[in-house]
């Protein structure tokens, strides 16, 4: 007969992390950052979809027609404007500006959603006109490449140990650049080779946006875990992937895309 020692039928629990322990707390934060993380990576997603049926939904609408003109130029068709264009292009812009300067701690976390689905919608409308300008194959085509590209970059932001918080200076400073060569190069100099300059570098900042916000919203859950603001944290980390998601698809379009 086999002679167990009582001290061998007794599970080992020393590996077992206890309430209050650092190792409880580390599995606890752990978990409570991968549901902060999950929530906004769900909440972009959603955003990027609303965006897109939108945009499919109004550039087939004769309310399009009345906000932007189709004209053929020689390299291929573009679109103009009108008034209501103009209003609907630059609706989306308002809103970035409320929130960068009016300042996220006066916003309930219910108005920051509804804020975020309304530029959701707007973009999209604002964005229908690729469907006009760009081919179907094109759109499909630089649309997976930036989702694959930002899956890549977001998770090296967050699983990386180096530190990016250098990065965001030289990012700002980069979109400030290209913002100003945008605006030289559409009234001023229309040069093509400048315009593919631009989207190159478009597609390289906001892969350096992709990777740092990832990281910087990361950090930012040890600060705002278990505080009103972490609500707010997850519908305005949800609005910065969404844009860098957004501006990396674009560029990557204009990029890549062939013209109708």
């Amino acid at each position: 007969m086999a002679n167990w020692n009582e001290t061998d039928r007794r599970p080992d629990m020393t590996s077992v992390p206890r309430a209050g322990d650092p190792a409880a707390r580390g599995v606890t934060f752990d978990a409570g950052l991968r549901k902060h993380m999950l929530s906004i990576y769900n909440m972009m997603a959603s955003g990027v979809l609303l965006t897109g049926i939108v945009a499919m939904l109004f550039v087939n609408s004769p309310l399009f027609d009345a906000a932007f003109n189709v004209v053929q130029t020689p390299y291929g068709r573009a679109t103009q404007p009108t008034g209501l264009g103009w209003i609907i292009s630059l609706a989306p812009l308002a809103f970035i500006l409320v929130l960068s300067f009016g300042g996220v701690q006066r916003f309930s976390k219910t108005a920051l959603q509804a804020m975020f689905w309304s530029f959701a919608v707007l973009f999209g409308m604002s964005m229908s006109t690729i469907f006009m300008t760009y081919t179907g194959e094109s759109i499909a085509s630089a649309f997976f490449a930036a989702a694959a590209a930002f899956a890549g970059l977001s998770l090296f932001g967050y699983t990386t140990k180096k530190n990016l918080s250098g990065w965001g200076s030289f990012l700002v400073m980069g979109l400030v650049g290209i913002i100003v060569a945008m605006l030289l190069n559409a009234f001023f100099f229309q040069s093509g080779a400048m315009g593919l300059v631009i989207n190159i570098l478009g597609v390289l900042i906001f892969a350096g946006f992709t990777a740092y916000d990832t990281q910087r919203l990361k950090t930012e859950y040890s600060y705002v875990r278990g505080t009103e603001y972490a609500g707010k944290a997850v519908v305005m980390g949800a609005f910065s992937l969404y844009l860098d998601f957004i501006n990396l698809f674009m560029f990557l379009l204009q990029f890549l895309g062939n013209r109708e």
